[in-house]
């Protein structure tokens, strides 16, 4: 546990890549396999549920250090992180404890749940009693369910490939799957993912080590993904070196058919099998041996376009997928690569030759179930770019979020990267709407001491009235600098405290992006918008300039359908 907590305390320090790579890979190289299991877990995304909640852990933390709630949550404001507050006010610890971090997790945070009253008091001033400062940190972080860290996953598994001396997209293959909840992090899965490459192995790039152990035998690829296009799309070259295809917006997924099972996976690598039924009876159809790379999409059977992406969110988030959801958000698989083919790895071949395989894939299945469950994306033939930007103009009459552009001689890489050959992600510009900073919340990490997180309004008429109506939070798109100046205004301006908000008059206009829109009869302005960032900071204009909610509802009206 000492371990870990330092080294979460080094990486929560420090924007340094290479610093943070140092100091990963010198904890794994020391760490016990059970113990490096956990971090590697936790390191690559994987998420704690809550033990403790949030008031109990307070409570307790309050009555030990003997202070008033009052006095807790003034300090929590400066603070800006609860566990970072928590760690600040216990009194220093009486005794050390010398258990790793497998211990800790396993015999004393998970057991958490549930406990109650006394003996959950009882239990964590033992524990906080035995920590120093970033043992306490890092505890009530795993406690509370709010474990972040700025480490890139990429970098984790850099680490991890110094380590085992073993090639970094070999150790990014065997991490696919490896924060899914279902499987206990431990010596042995870890020693897999670190094991060394046999030096007699063909298929070094395949999956027959990934699949050496039963547990593994569903697991997808690792994703390739694309970069934004930010250049001039002429310099690309002649269109007829792409595959173009629509960019769609669902939840990008594979699906794996082997043994006669099937599984599939988000790109988050969470095990979705259970949540896309009708996907399940598709993959049935399929032939053993196959992975599919696609796009999870809400459409009605028959639709000309897909639903918006918000119709897929209950079969995300709801714990039993009655008939009413089945119905109100139907899902449909769109492939448009194939990985996988008769148990062959084919991430090595051109994207156009896949291409050229899963259509006769399909084709082969006519007059199946799977035939009528899944499509093929459909590729795109234009013969040069001003024709394509005149069809990407059509993108949201389409339901889409622009074009996608792949090299046809392109392999199947892993993560973000140009080695495989080059993907690009073409899309339209975002909704933008000017609107006036409202609210203000500290950030979190290095950002803690500033206010970063901010709720922006636009105006609504009644009646004759003017009144400023919550539509968004917002806290990317500004430069550090801009961050610090706006946070000087919103110190300046501060007119009433909720907590850790603020609320301040109403003085600074900023240009709102976002990617979609919908009617939502739970929020005040009865919108809800999507991936919503700042674009600018307009100093040009006043709060009178901002638009209105009617402006903003204007966009649900123009979407299709």
């Amino acid at each position: 546990m000492k371990r870990f907590a330092a080294l979460y305390t080094a990486l929560d320090a420090t924007t340094s890549t290479h610093d943070k790579l140092d100091a990963l890979t010198a904890y794994f190289a020391a760490a016990q396999p059970e113990d490096a299991a956990w971090a590697s877990y936790f390191l690559a995304g994987g998420k704690p549920r809550q033990a403790v909640p949030t008031r109990q852990l307070t409570d307790i933390a309050c009555e030990r250090a003997g202070l008033p709630m009052w006095l807790f949550d003034e300090s929590y404001h400066a603070v800006g992180d609860l566990a970072e507050t928590i760690a600040h006010i216990l009194p220093p610890a009486q005794r050390s404890s010398e258990l790793g971090l497998t211990q800790w997790i396993e015999q004393r945070v998970l057991p958490l749940r549930g406990v109650t009253g006394d003996e959950l008091r009882e239990r964590l001033v033992t524990y906080w009693d035995e920590l120093d400062w970033s043992g306490r940190f890092l505890l009530s972080k795993l406690i509370g369910g709010g474990f972040r860290v700025g480490v890139a996953r990429q970098l984790v598994v850099r680490a991890l490939a110094e380590v085992a001396g073993v090639d970094h997209k070999r150790i990014a293959q065997r991490m696919v799957g490896w924060t899914d909840s279902t499987q206990k992090p431990d010596a042995a899965r870890y020693l897999r993912l670190i094991a060394p490459e046999a030096a007699n192995d063909p298929n070094a790039a395949d999956m027959t080590s990934v699949v050496a152990h039963d547990s593994d035998l569903g697991l997808p690829y690792p994703f390739f993904l694309a970069h934004p296009l930010q250049s001039d799309v002429d310099a690309l070259g002649s269109p007829a070196d792409w595959l173009i295809e629509w960019k769609w917006d669902g939840i990008r997924a594979q699906v794996v058919k082997r043994a006669g099972r099937v599984w599939v996976w988000s790109r988050g690598e969470d095990l979705i099998t259970e949540r896309f039924p009708e996907i399940v009876a598709m993959a049935n159809d399929l032939p053993d041996g196959t992975v599919l790379d696609g796009e999870i999409l809400a459409w009605e059977a028959g639709a000309p376009i897909p639903l918006p992406f918000a119709q897929l969110q209950p079969r995300i988030a709801r714990k039993t997928l009655t008939k009413k959801i089945l119905a109100d958000s139907p899902a449909a698989f769109l492939a448009y690569d194939l990985l996988e083919a008769n148990s062959e790895d084919l991430r090595l071949t051109p994207i156009a030759t896949r291409r050229e395989r899963l259509d006769a894939l399909r084709a082969s299945m006519n007059g199946s179930h799977a035939h009528n469950a899944w499509q093929v994306s459909p590729l795109i033939d234009a013969s040069n770019w001003d024709a394509l930007r005149a069809l990407r103009e059509e993108s949201r009459a389409r339901g889409v979020e622009g074009l996608m552009l792949k090299q046809r001689q392109s392999m199947y890489g892993v993560g973000r990267t140009k080695a495989s050959g080059t993907w690009w992600k073409w899309k339209i510009d975002p909704y933008a709407i000017d609107a006036v900073l409202l609210y203000a919340q500290r950030g979190h990490g290095r950002r803690a001491s500033l206010y970063t997180d901010f709720t922006f309004a636009v105006w609504d008429e009644v009646d004759g009235m003017r009144t400023l109506v919550p539509f968004a939070k917002a806290y990317s798109g500004l430069t550090d600098e801009e961050m610090r100046q706006v946070d000087a205004v919103v110190r300046k301006t501060t007119v009433e405290k909720f907590g850790p908000v603020r609320s301040v008059t109403p003085s600074l206009v900023f240009e709102i992006g976002f990617e979609g829109i919908q009617a939502s009869p739970r929020h005040k302005s009865g919108v809800a918008v999507r991936f919503p960032r700042m674009l600018r900071w307009r100093t040009d204009k006043q709060i009178d300039d901002a638009d209105t909610l009617a402006m903003l509802k204007g966009f649900i009206d123009d979407r299709p359908g």
